[in-house]
């Protein structure tokens, strides 16, 4: 069976940015690099509306060209399933964030990864190895095993 996986934007920016002037962040960009060519079938990669917007904002904060950034988000919606942003979206983070105390926007990131039936989500920003109502896995793919 393959794992249905949720993306978050952390990853899609260090996969996108490239300094190996710094060395942290260049290793966490060529180890987003090598997670994101390791999914080889789009049917089960997931994002969502709000990681492309969150996506957008972050790298124009980096200073990148809005065509460079427009071309990278149209690009990435090809690449992945790209799922919209719902009231039971809304209404499920509210449940997850009440339940786990995680701010409002990773709530509904986990929200419409479980809304998605994805049972990993790939995040530095939360608690590696963190079960999600029994069926959404987080997993920070910038920890050493």
């Amino acid at each position: 069976m393959n794992d249905r996986v949720f993306i978050d934007t952390n990853i899609l920016v260090y996969a996108y940015l490239s300094n190996p002037n710094q060395e942290e962040d260049y290793t966490k960009h060529l180890k987003a690099i090598v997670l994101l060519k390791s999914f080889t079938n789009k049917e089960y990669i997931f994002i969502s509306t709000q990681v492309c917007n969150e996506y957008y904002s972050a790298l124009l904060k980096h200073k990148i060209d809005d065509v460079l950034i427009q071309r990278s988000v149209h690009s990435l919606i090809n690449a992945v399933n790209v799922a919209s942003i719902s009231t039971d979206s809304v209404q499920g983070a509210f449940k997850i964030k009440n339940q786990y105390q995680f701010s409002y926007w990773d709530s509904l990131i986990l929200s419409s990864a479980i809304e998605n039936e994805c049972n990993l989500l790939y995040s530095e920003d939360m608690q590696n190895e963190q079960l999600i109502d029994s069926e959404l896995r987080i997993v920070n793919p910038f920890i050493e095993k």
